[in-house]
């Protein structure tokens, strides 16, 4: 039986253009959080969830699940890759990889986890990259082959630094989902993908 992917969810980021932690946004009557949480656990045994900005508050909205590892980034100013090499650390040893998503990209189908993590298991790739009408987004895979080079790319190019390095390690998987490449950073693109405005009530 091969080993088995974990996931990794980002979500240290200061949420300033919204004004408002978006992890703790509301969809269908959940978090950001606990909505992408869900559908990750249906794909991976175990999920690692990494915080920064806003720890406390976001922590609180985190499902109390002994699959899911909490991890803090102190130095989530540093950007995302800061924030993965954090949550690279915290997965198990004998993990094949990690299913990487955002905490502000909740509108991703459970279809799509599932289709990329199968993806990863057919092509054999060790970057796989969820993509919807020519344009990349996320989950992304990243084989723990690449795990080292991922801790020493420069944090300020990202992880496209290792993603860019090598086109022939990556493998694209095309999916009818707007959800991969759904920016929400704005109170104004809330609006305009449906979702409720900030309860700024709870800051």
């Amino acid at each position: 039986m091969p080993k088995r992917l974990e996931g990794i969810i980002l979500a240290a980021g200061e949420s300033r253009r919204m004004g408002y932690p978006k992890p703790l946004l509301q969809i269908g009557g959940q978090t950001f959080i606990e909505r992408i949480a869900e559908s990750m656990l249906a794909v991976v045994p175990r999920l690692v969830i990494v915080l920064g900005a806003h720890c406390d508050r976001v922590r609180a909205a985190i499902p109390r699940d002994a699959r899911i590892a909490i991890v803090e980034n102190p130095n989530y100013a540093c950007g995302q890759l800061s924030s993965l090499k954090v949550g690279l650390g915290a997965l198990q040893p004998d993990s094949a990889g990690a299913l990487v998503h955002l905490g502000d990209h909740p509108v991703v189908r459970l279809e799509t986890f599932r289709a990329i993590v199968e993806f990863y298991y057919q092509t054999g790739k060790p970057i796989v990259v969820a993509r919807h009408d020519g344009h990349r987004g996320h989950p992304v895979v990243f084989d723990r082959a690449l795990f080292s080079e991922l801790q020493s790319a420069p944090e300020e190019e990202g992880a496209r630094h290792v993603v860019n390095a090598d086109l022939s390690r990556v493998a694209y998987i095309d999916l009818d989902d707007p959800g991969i490449n759904l920016d929400l950073d704005t109170p104004s693109d809330l609006e305009r993908a449906g979702l409720p405005p900030p309860s700024w009530s709870k800051t």
